[in-house]
């Protein structure tokens, strides 16, 4: 069933995205980090802004909300408990009745302890847990939080379109192909993706059916990807927790 609103980027600092969701002149923001490039948005599509989701704390998700709220005096703002602006907290398992949808909030700690997803009509909007050919550095969990979060959202549905809250998919699909040469969907996405970047359009939103096939996060216990990690390491690798901390430290190191 297709969404009952539409969903767009508006580019903010040097590679987030805000994604700006609208029906019938109602918009809600997620993790508006700047004010000015959003509201521009919002005024020349004549929109209202109704609610904020927010993420995580860190300023480039959260930085524009009390600008907003200036703009806005009656916003809600949505997000982890604690962040400043949030009038709103959320919660695992919470449902958020905006104007025109229902989000689902699924905790996902590990690259800040904080982390919320948001799940609705077919789409994530996950921050900085998943990326296209990616995650999130681990800063404030542990690498086995961040993989519980990843596995949790790879059980949603294979046909979900995911919106993380950067345009990493480059630098990502280069040390994919790193810890995953083998894999030939890699290639494919690495000069469409290059293609659409060149036009300055965006490579998001991607689908957890893509991430599962050929992010390397959410696939350490395949045979190519430990071969990798075992001759980097200099040691065999089979415990999955073990496995990803490596793979997350070399893309750590990666250049």
């Amino acid at each position: 069933m297709p969404a009952m609103f539409t969903v767009a980027p508006v580019e903010a600092f040097n590679d987030n995205y805000i994604w700006l969701l609208q029906r019938d002149g109602v918009a809600v923001a997620v993790d508006p980090g700047e004010a000015a490039p959003l509201q521009r948005e919002l005024v020349a599509r004549g929109l209202r802004l109704d609610a904020v989701l927010i993420t995580h704390h860190h300023a480039d998700h959260c930085g524009g909300v009390a600008e907003l709220g200036r703009h806005w005096p009656d916003l809600r703002v949505h997000g982890p408990a604690g962040v400043a602006g949030v009038t709103h907290p959320a919660a695992e398992g919470d449902d958020i009745e905006l104007s025109f949808a229902r989000a689902r909030v699924i905790a996902v700690p590990g690259h800040t302890l904080d982390h919320l997803a948001y799940q609705m009509d077919g789409m994530l909007f996950c921050g900085d847990t998943l990326f296209a050919a990616g995650c999130g550095r681990v800063f404030e969990g542990t690498p086995a939080q961040m993989l519980a979060s990843l596995k949790k959202l790879a059980r949603l549905p294979p046909e979900t379109k995911i919106f993380p809250a950067h345009e990493y998919t480059l630098s990502n699909l280069r040390f994919a192909l790193a810890a995953d040469p083998a894999n030939p969907l890699l290639a494919m996405r690495q000069s469409r993706d290059q293609s659409l970047r060149e036009r300055n359009l965006p490579t998001l939103p991607t689908t957890l059916q893509l991430e599962l096939a050929s992010n390397p996060f959410l696939r350490c216990l395949t045979p190519d990807i430990l071969r990798a990690l075992t001759a980097r390491e200099g040691r065999p690798m089979t415990d999955e927790t073990d496995a990803f901390s490596c793979l997350r430290a070399w893309k750590n190191d990666f250049r």
